[in-house]
């Protein structure tokens, strides 16, 4: 009799736990409290308690084929970075392509999550939910927790002093949609992650004035990366992560300064981080440099003060009549029809094992899926997460004992501290392709690169020094996709597809090709070279 999984949230990690159980035999019901599927990524013009809300003109930070799904590519004629509807036209297809739909109940409310009376012994769950006034309870084998981290706003309006005597209007960006509205304004924006400066950027253009203020400063990228291509195909490759693992800290920030001070010096722009030595997100926005270079948008110190219509920063400065004030200071995650017990934060730290099992429970029959926040796409990370997770459930992989889990995640957290520092942002912060190697070694899926180098040399050099993509995970080992081989090798066509809109006559580089082969081919031969020395 198959385990029946009870699956709470319909946005991406909702979809690809549907998948993931059906795949491994398991038998789901999703959770979705509203009347549709894309969480996130499904924009309404209203802002609904309990519902992550984004701005009208969000595009993703992250590739199409960085971020689609292991074993079916996103179409190739989709745009390279796309906007959150294109983004949900795809789950769409997605969903439909695999029939996940029949698994889903719609303005269903999960109410609570509790251990049945016999947990410690068969593992099981009693889920309560509430349905048009209606309250259901029923038994589940596994519990995936699917409702994401952007939905509690964090607004710490005791840090700013005087807020109460503000005269002006001040929100979360959560409750940001559009800049209509804010016409001829004198506007502050409080923080400098990714939403931040794309509502800074917006609403440059329709107010009179724009101030940034941060605490701290941040790299800024733009999407678009050598020769053009995305960003994250060029920076998460095999090859470059081995190098930031294995070189000295100070090497890696003089690199990673040297990276991205390519496109504008920070410093001259007053946006150099504080910090050069964590390895924090960089913010991707490809409208700020230029936002700043002509003034639409001032960048500030942290608020020191405000009054009832102006902003005292840190360095003495005062930005007067101010009307609005923008606090994209990110979100706190809770989760209500939890016990407290389950997963909570202690010293900072999310206490769940590989940021997705508690280790205290007698049965691994509980995962928080996408509870992360990595440098590169959630969309693969979610799906490795969900394809390990399912397998633990079934009993194919297995957890260490409470004790060495509790010391992974107390090492796990250290390093974390060390690597991207202890502000609030960065709490559920990850190396990208570390962890998705951690996870495809549990499920047993991770790719023999040396092995394969003597087998399949084109494929292997496509994997260390191409883009580490989902793909890369379905090569062998469970869950093996047969056209996962030939979606490396063509995802240079897709990247092209949507571009390449104006017909033109091939231009010819024989010459200058042969001797990038050949530089190409020297440069592999060493990188295996120095990659046998290290293991």
């Amino acid at each position: 009799m198959a385990k029946k999984v009870a699956v709470i949230g319909a946005g991406v990690s909702g979809l690809i736990s549907l998948k993931c159980c059906v795949d491994e035999g398991l038998e789901p019901t999703c959770f979705e409290r509203t009347e549709d599927i894309g969480g996130l990524w499904r924009f309404k013009e209203n802002v609904e308690d309990g519902r992550a809300s984004i701005y009208h003109s969000v595009i993703t930070n992250t590739s199409k084929e960085m971020s689609c799904f292991s074993d079916f590519p996103m179409p190739e004629d989709f745009p390279n970075f796309l906007h959150n509807s294109k983004l949900l036209e795809y789950f769409r297809i997605f969903a439909k392509k695999f029939d996940l739909l029949k698994y889903i109940q719609f303005q269903t409310t999960v109410v609570s999550v509790k251990k049945h009376p016999d947990f410690s012994s068969s593992g099981q769950w009693e889920v309560s939910t509430q349905s048009n006034g209606k309250e259901q309870h029923a038994v589940f084998d596994a519990v995936m927790v699917c409702s994401g981290h952007h939905i509690q706003p964090h607004l710490p309006l005791k840090s700013f002093p005087g807020i109460e005597k503000f005269k002006g209007q001040y929100f979360h960006s959560r409750q940001y949609k559009h800049p209509a509205g804010f016409e001829g304004k004198r506007i502050l924006v409080v923080g400098i992650g990714n939403s931040a400066t794309d509502i800074a950027s917006e609403l440059s253009k329709k107010a009179s004035q724009v101030f940034i203020s941060t605490r701290h400063g941040a790299w800024v990228m733009s999407r678009i990366s050598e020769d053009g291509y995305p960003w994250d195909m060029v920076f998460h490759t095999r090859f470059s992560s081995m190098l930031r693992n294995v070189l000295p800290r100070t090497v890696v920030k003089w690199m990673m300064e040297q990276q991205m001070n390519r496109w504008f010096n920070h410093e001259n722009y007053g946006l150099v981080p504080q910090n050069k030595y964590l390895m924090k997100e960089p913010v991707l926005n490809d409208d700020l440099p230029s936002r700043v270079l002509y003034g639409a948008i001032k960048v500030k110190t942290r608020v020191k003060e405000l009054t009832e219509t102006a902003a005292i920063f840190d360095d003495g400065t005062v930005e007067e009549d101010i009307d609005v004030i923008v606090f994209a200071t990110g979100y706190t995650f809770s989760f209500p029809f939890l016990e407290d017990s389950l997963v909570k934060m202690e010293d900072n730290r999310v206490s769940l094992y590989k940021s997705m099992f508690p280790p205290h429970l007698e049965k691994p029959t509980l995962a928080c899926m996408g509870l992360i926040q990595p440098l590169g796409s959630i969309f693969p990370t979610v799906e490795l997460q969900a394809r390990w997770a399912t397998r633990v459930f079934k009993g194919l992989c297995s957890l260490p004992s409470e004790s060495t889990m509790k010391v992974d995640i107390v090492e796990r957290n250290e390093k974390r501290i060390d690597l991207f520092g202890k502000s609030q942002s960065q709490i559920l912060q990850t190396n990208y392709i570390d962890y998705l190697d951690e996870l495809a070694l549990e499920i047993g899926v991770k790719p023999d690169l040396i092995s394969l180098f003597f087998k399949d040399p084109k494929l292997a050099v496509k994997l260390y020094f191409g883009p580490c993509n989902s793909y890369q995970y379905r090569l062998v080992g469970p869950g093996q996709w047969e056209g996962a081989r030939n979606a490396i090798l063509t995802q240079k066509q897709r990247i092209l597809k949507p571009l390449k809109t104006r017909s033109l006559k091939p231009s010819s580089n024989n010459s200058a090709s042969f001797l990038l082969k050949i530089l190409g081919l020297l440069a592999i031969i060493l990188a295996f070279f120095f990659q046998l020395q290290w293991l």
